[in-house]
């Protein structure tokens, strides 16, 4: 577990980057090219099933998740950061009635085996406490429910062993490699699929983890 002000500091941080981030993006050209950004991702993550008439919960959901390429399913989209991201022009709970937002971070969830398919992305490393946070996710699914986690895993292991010592990247509190990510999964009775490679970085790269309960 990180130190409480290191992960308020982060979440702090978070908010900020959105509102640079959007800073005079057109507001229907950003969302289509979101949504089909979701899509797009969709389609490279084998043996999933098709996602119509399911429970999902977008775990750390952003002011853009992928929520907003899910229309046809029940959604439950999850963020402590969510009353904050309300006061951005990109995004209101309106435009996604199929959509119940909760303002909540991961390590609050409480419910048991309620989800076919949790989507957790470019989040997990943004939490207080991962090893719970992992633990809630695994617990929230149905039995054979799918846990599909994107994480940016470092690639070089002095750089690794610095940016757990060093505040190299204060927007991303927690620091791991693949086998460790990999671990945290294979600890909460996730039997995992090979992780998918998804762009190389200089320092990290971006892949999902993904398994079956």
């Amino acid at each position: 577990m990180i130190g409480n002000w290191k992960w308020k500091l982060a979440q702090s941080l978070e908010i900020k980057w959105w509102k640079n981030y959007l800073d005079n993006k057109d507001i229907q050209t950003y969302l289509k090219w979101k949504q089909q950004y979701w899509k797009d991702f969709i389609t490279k993550i084998p043996n999933i099933p098709t996602l119509e008439n399911l429970t999902i919960l977008d775990a750390g959901c952003g002011p853009a998740g992928i929520f907003t390429a899910l229309k046809n399913n029940k959604v439950y989209a999850l963020d402590p950061l969510l009353d904050e991201y309300k006061k951005l022009a990109h995004f209101d709970p309106v435009w996604y009635p199929y959509t119940q937002f909760i303002t909540q971070s991961i390590e609050q969830i409480e419910t048991k085996e309620e989800y076919d398919v949790i989507f957790c992305l470019n989040a997990i490393n943004h939490v207080e406490n991962i090893e719970l946070a992992y633990k809630k996710l695994a617990e929230a699914l149905k039995p054979n429910g799918w846990l599909i986690v994107s994480i940016d895993a470092h690639r070089n292991a002095f750089l690794h062993k610095l940016f757990k010592i060093l505040p190299g990247d204060v927007l991303h509190p927690h620091q791991y490699n693949l086998k460790e990510y990999e671990g945290f999964m294979a600890q909460n009775k996730i039997n995992l699929l090979p992780s998918i490679l998804i762009k190389k970085e200089f320092i990290f790269d971006y892949y999902v983890t993904y398994g079956k309960k």
